[in-house]
């Protein structure tokens, strides 16, 4: 049976700390003169003794060491009470929504992928803005560094490769998870600072500046307003930074702490950098030659929407300025393919992710070749490494669960009576943590609010399986999990 205590004792010190970060907002409520202080103190106050208490009841004087299986439970543990912890400020304060509804907001937070059920947003406290832009940057974070250390140890969906592909070769120079940590984290705060003067050079507020480069640095797409980047205030050249940091974003911050340290070549040499930007670059042209033959925009308008929504439905940010399903068919099918593909492994990226659609193709390839060739030996190779059972297998699963727990949740999702056309598209939006939405449900706010409660909890469960590899909730389930 797994250790508890000290999964429970570590899951508390970060909520507390969590707690500590709603101080931020609280502040610039003060500062303003804003009363939605308080909700924030309410929240922050709950959080911190309520997590407190539980660290120091669940505190040992015992040293423990976590196994694979106490990984397995910390790392769902986070992604499940979290969100849980961070919607007390939706609740306390503005916008005073039900737990299901802030529930929903703060998962979509996390895990990066930027639905939302609130309207009205520009009518909102700033402190309010700002939560979910931290919302989504502290996800973003978190999101990068599991998926450097913990996936590839649990072995979720093919990922110990990736281990061996970017944690152990770059463990040479940082062996330690902490200075890992920090080096990440360093990147990180980097590329949000130059988002973030980028977008104010470009014409944005401050507020709007700092919230929308969290968000596009985390690949979470929260936006200040209901129109998102279709506000008229964000379009233009905003779109274009928008765009490429959402790509800078979507590859493996690893290889950016490479280039800090003066080697620019893993960067220009990592198949899933360039596989992303020539998949992103043959969607942009399709999709931008398609417009200009069947719509009378002019060509700036054309290229520049193209470009900025389809980096934000690939690298599954949710960012909009403008209506895709409008485009026509065709466009419609193109989004939909590459938001199943997503960004780089190891960013905060989400979707099923370049690198493992790499895996299935070197796999794929393989089975074809051993079709007309049966006596060949020929076995399924990436970037000259083979691909092993132990790898194959768990990526093959990781595949049919996403398909099947597709499927399965879209007819859930219809029959609480929305339409089937929506609850496709909301679950291809939380299951690969998009935030783009689409649908008749949708049209009217652009948001997620007409859905019912059930069909909300539905969404919050697929964005944290489609965070989490599938795998990584379903595994705590198992009775098995839990006996010696």
């Amino acid at each position: 049976m797994p250790e508890i205590r000290p999964v429970i004792h570590i899951l508390s010190l970060i909520a507390a700390s969590l707690g500590v970060t709603m101080a931020f907002p609280m502040a610039l409520d003060l500062v303003r003169g804003d009363a939605n202080w308080a909700g924030f103190f309410e929240a922050m106050v709950v959080t911190i003794l309520g997590a407190s208490l539980t660290a120091i009841a669940s505190h040992s004087h015992q040293k423990a060491t976590l196994g694979l299986r106490e990984a397995w439970l910390l790392t769902a543990g986070i992604w499940l009470v979290l969100p849980a912890v961070s919607a007390l400020p939706f609740i306390f304060g503005e916008p005073d929504i039900s737990f299901t509804d802030a529930y929903f907001e703060s998962v979509s937070g996390f895990t990066t992928t930027g639905s939302t059920v609130i309207t009205h947003l520009g009518d909102l406290p700033q402190s309010v803005l700002l939560w979910r832009g931290m919302l989504n940057w502290m996800g973003g974070l978190g999101i990068a560094f599991v998926a450097m250390i913990f996936l590839p140890v649990m072995r979720v969906g093919g990922m110990q490769l990736f281990r061996t592909e970017g944690f152990d070769t770059f463990g040479k120079i940082l062996p330690r998870a902490r200075d890992i940590a920090v080096s990440l984290l360093q990147v990180y705060a980097a590329l949000t600072v130059l988002c973030a003067i980028s977008f104010a050079i470009c014409g944005q507020k401050a507020i709007d500046a700092i919230v929308h480069a969290m968000a596009c640095v985390a690949t979470g797409g929260f936006s200040n307003y209901d129109a998102s980047f279709s506000e008229p205030s964000l379009r233009g050249a905003s779109e274009y930074v928008g765009t490429i940091f959402m790509l800078l974003s979507a590859m493996p911050f690893i290889r950016f702490v490479q280039l800090m340290r003066g080697d620019a070549r893993p960067i220009w040499h990592d198949l899933q950098v360039r596989a992303m930007l020539r998949w992103f670059g043959y969607a942009s042209a399709v999709v931008i030659l398609w417009r200009l033959v069947n719509s009378d925009a002019g060509f700036e308008h054309v290229l520049r929407t193209s470009l900025f929504n389809i980096a934000s439905i690939l690298t599954g940010t949710g960012f909009g300025s403008d209506n895709v399903s409008a485009w026509g068919s065709f466009p419609l099918m193109v989004a939909f393919t590459i938001g199943m593909i997503g960004g780089c492994s190891g960013s905060s990226s989400g979707a099923i992710s370049v690198f493992r659609w790499q895996l299935f193709g070197a796999v794929l390839r393989a089975a074809i070749r051993r079709l007309y060739s049966p006596n060949r030996i020929a076995p399924a190779q990436y970037n000259g490494h083979t691909l092993t059972e132990d790898v194959v297998q768990p990526l093959m699963l990781y595949f049919t669960g996403y398909v099947l727990v597709s499927g399965i949740s879209a007819e859930a999702i219809s029959m609480t009576g929305v339409d089937f056309t929506s609850a496709l598209f909301a679950v291809w939006t939380s299951i690969g943590n998009i935030g783009y939405g689409i649908g008749p449900l949708v049209n009217r706010t652009g948001t997620m609010v007409d859905f019912n409660d059930a069909a909300t909890w539905i969404m919050s469960l697929n964005m944290l399986l489609g965070r989490l590899g599938l795998l990584a909730i379903f595994v705590i389930l198992l009775p098995r999990f839990w006996r010696d």
